[in-house]
Order: structure tokens, then sequence, then C-alpha cells
């Protein structure tokens, strides 16, 4: 590190080496349990869904299993709703919204459409509450079958195993704090550019996909979370990070284009939520609460248009 750079990890302007990564890893420190937390609450829905075990990571002597949940029996005649979760281990309300719907309302869905529901993509992030993977790479933005994430590539085989026709998937997130205090400085080292102040949005928006723009379906979702919790509002140049608002609380993204993962099951009906829980305005539990209700009104959605 040379004096003066922006992050403990890196010199400016040159792009991080295998012993920047090591150093890395070493600063990380496991904070919370993917099989406490996580693992035994989808165990114990067993007499409810089917569980499917897609794959498992391994990385420096741990082994974490990657985990689905789906109704039992699956309808081929119906279509398929994928839920996801924890693409970035530490966005915790993804990952308890998805365990929260599963608990409380994706049995009402029985026999309207099948449910696929991935808590947490990300476990070693989990328990890290990091943004990114073992290897210092972002599984979001690299769902590419030959990507460099094996988070996003298990994901991407499993759903291509369903072969199912997906109407709607769902993928949870939030903003944090630490992005703008850890994780937009660590990306800025690690890529050797200068690091740019990020403003955090205040509320809860979505993200709509820009080559499939889906507006009453985003609206449906932002109306029925709003209920629940306050809604982002643009900033002074009419955007949210970067992006210019296109209706209340929406923003438009080139999913494919960009390797997110709402990108990979080619459904109509596509949504990325963010919430923010270190708001003065709401709590942790309050956006579990709004995921959920994200959740929910997307299905509704979708299955009234099929």
């Amino acid at each position: 590190m040379t004096d003066g750079h922006f992050y403990p990890i890196g010199k400016a302007g040159e792009p991080w080496g295998p012993a920047e990564v090591e150093q890395w890893r070493r600063r990380q420190t496991r904070h919370r349990s993917y099989a406490e937390d996580i693992v035994s609450r989808i165990e114990a829905l067993a007499g409810s869904y089917e569980i499917l075990t897609y794959g498992e990571l391994a990385y420096a002597g741990e082994a974490f299993p990657l985990l689905a949940v789906r109704t039992s029996p699956a309808d081929a005649m119906l279509p398929t709703a994928l839920v996801t979760g924890g693409v970035h281990g530490y966005e915790t309300s993804g990952v308890l919204g998805a365990l929260a719907f599963l608990e409380t309302k994706g049995l009402d869905y029985a026999g309207r459409l099948n449910l696929l529901v991935v808590p947490c993509v990300s476990p070693w992030g989990y328990e890290r509450i990091n943004r990114w993977n073992f290897d210092a790479v972002d599984p979001n933005r690299n769902f590419r079958a030959d990507g460099p994430s094996k988070e996003a590539t298990a994901l991407i085989q499993l759903v291509r195993s369903a072969a199912d026709d997906f109407l709607v998937h769902i993928d949870l997130h939030e903003t944090t704090d630490t992005d703008a205090t850890e994780f937009s400085p660590a990306r800025a080292s690690r890529d050797g550019k200068p690091y740019q102040l990020e403003t955090i949005p205040d509320g809860f928006y979505v993200v709509d996909d820009s080559a499939n723009p889906q507006p009453a379906f985003q609206q449906a979702i932002v109306a029925a979370v709003e209920r629940v919790t306050h809604i982002a509002p643009a900033d002074a140049a009419g955007e949210i990070i970067g992006s210019p608002v296109v209706a209340h609380g929406v923003i438009e993204y080139p999913l494919r284009d960009l390797g997110l993962c709402p990108s990979i099951t080619g459904a109509p009906y596509t949504t990325t939520t963010e919430v923010y829980p270190d708001s003065g305005q709401t709590s942790p539990a309050e956006c579990t609460r709004a995921q959920v209700t994200a959740i929910v009104a997307a299905l509704d959605y979708a299955l009234e248009q099929a």
C-alpha cells in the first residue's frame, strides 16, 4: 500500500494480483453461521417442500452446500417462479426475506405455480458479511456460464437443469452504509481505479430490465411495498445510484449485458429489489417484511397476466 491510498490493500492505479487477494482474504472474519442460520431453517421446511442440493462450494477447507427449495411435486402444466436471495451474502434481508416467504406465504401458491427458491446464493459471503466470494469476485455481474463466480455458475446450472417455463424471477437485494465505506473502495482498489464517493439511496426501489421493461409489474411491487416501508426518492439529478428514475422507485439496467442474476431464466417478469436497512426511517425487520411483500406482489401480478 502506498501512503494516502484510499484502501488498506493495494497501490493506487494498480489492480490487485494474487498477493493482494490473499491479503484481503486474511482480513475476512467469520461473523455468523450459514449452517445454523440458514441451513437449519431450510431443513425445517422438508415436510412442506422438496429440498435440493444443487452444488457445493469448497473454499480453503470449508464446504458449503448450495440449497434450493421447491414445491413438490412440480407440475409441468404450471409456470415457475424463481426467488433468489443472498447473491451478495452480506445483504441479510434478501436471505431472511426468502426464508420468511417460504415459511409464511409460499404454500399459498400451491396449484398456481411451481416455486423454486434459493435463499442464500453466496454462503461464504453470508458468513463473512461480504459482498464478494472467497476469490474477491462479486457474483452479481458475473452470471455467465463461463464466468469466474462459482456461486453464479452453480445457479445457472440449477436453472438449466430445471428446464422449466419461468414466468417470474425476483432477486432480493439491499444496500447498506458499508457499500460506501467498504465495498466501493475495495472494488476500486481491486480494479486499480480511483474511488468515487457513493451516495446510498434512502428507501426501497426496484431495478427493471431495460431490454424488456415491465413498468406496470414494477409499479405493482412498489405500490405494495410502500404500505410497508418508504420508497427511495430520486436525487437532485433525477437518478438513483446514477441511473435515471423512470417511475416512482424504479430504475432500469440492461440485465443480460451486465451479467446480473435476473437475466438467467428468460422470464418475462424480472425484478431486483433493494432496501436500505441502515435508514433512520426503517429497521432490519421491516426490510425483511418489505422483501416478502415484494415477492407476493410480483407473483400475484405475474399470475394475473399469465
